[in-house]
């Protein structure tokens, strides 16, 4: 565990949220504010627009940082700042975001001292959100826990609906293709982004990482019926250590592409070769994906916000 970077005074208690969210009416994790004045601004739908500051009419957008930090200083009745440890864009989904915050101990009706408990924590966050995010769990975490740089691993999912009709019940929840998919062949064609590698291809252009090399686990794609809506859900699993800006989506847009037969499934090395954009397939829209789980260990490599 980092200790300086994000430390704190001993004895401030630091916690861990396990947060899940609908992100169809959020402008993604991150808060922010449009630039200039509402009338300026670009169009921004009423659901995704949070409040508005009297005078200059500059409005705060709807992002789950925003509404979530808001709660959190509800309860503990301070300024904390929530950091996160993954900037989801607008429209996808977590159901393992986390994020950490620290409060003072004790003092008049302020912070959350450790004594409390987190279960009580959890429920009072909650119980002052809307019904499209909540918090799973709460954990003491370390001080200097860093969200970001502490991370591990993380887990994606990108699920696609085969239907000739469009979605209805899963609409905010799948990407929509009509016709089949070759699952074989795009299960074949995933082994080979496995592997320590530059994925420059496979990111969208301002990424603004110093190195596009990455490593992925795992991935996995299955076909299974939809629960909610006529047809079947291809459903692709990744699992890294760490992802570029949009670069699980492309990753899914080149795996629909090879079972499209659109892209042999023998490319994507030569397409990881090239460091070329342009040869990826398409960047997925944003629905259809979801964080899924993100991991973190200790000084000593043992599993950290594991439940017992």
């Amino acid at each position: 565990m980092r200790q300086g970077r994000g430390s704190y005074a001993p004895c401030m208690p630091r916690y861990a949220l396990m947060i899940a969210y609908d992100g169809t009416n959020f402008c993604g994790w991150q808060k922010q504010e449009p630039p200039g004045d509402a009338a300026g601004s670009p169009a921004v739908p009423e659901s995704k627009v949070l409040d508005r500051r009297e005078g200059d009419g500059r409005i705060v957008l709807r992002t789950v940082q925003e509404v979530v930090e808001r709660a959190v200083r509800e309860v503990v009745r301070e300024p904390v700042v929530l950091l996160g440890a993954s900037r989801t864009d607008s429209g996808v989904h977590a159901r393992g975001q986390v994020a950490a915050f620290t409060t003072t101990p004790e003092g008049k009706g302020r912070g959350w001292p450790s004594e409390r408990g987190t279960e009580p924590l959890v429920r009072a966050i909650n119980s002052r959100l809307p019904p499209d995010v909540m918090v799973l769990e709460a954990h003491a975490a370390p001080e200097g826990f860093d969200p970001i740089g502490d991370c591990t691993g993380k887990a994606y999912t990108y699920t696609v609906l085969l239907s000739e009709q469009r979605p209805l019940w899963s609409r905010r929840w799948v990407a929509h293709q009509r016709g089949v998919l070759d699952v074989a062949a795009m299960a074949r064609g995933a082994k080979d982004l496995v592997g320590e590698h530059d994925f420059a291809a496979f990111a969208a252009a301002g990424h603004g990482r110093q190195t596009t090399v990455r490593r992925i686990v795992s991935v996995t794609v299955e076909e299974g019926p939809s629960l909610l809506d006529a047809g079947r859900e291809v459903r692709m699993r990744f699992h890294g250590t760490g992802f570029l800006y949009n670069q699980v989506r492309i990753m899914a847009g080149t795996l629909v592409e090879i079972g499209r037969g659109k892209v042999e499934e023998g490319a994507i090395a030569e397409i990881l070769a090239s460091c070329d954009r342009s040869k990826a397939g398409p960047t997925m829209p944003p629905e259809g994906l979801c964080l899924e789980r993100i991991w973190y260990a200790d000084e000593h490599g043992r599993p950290l916000f594991v439940k017992e």
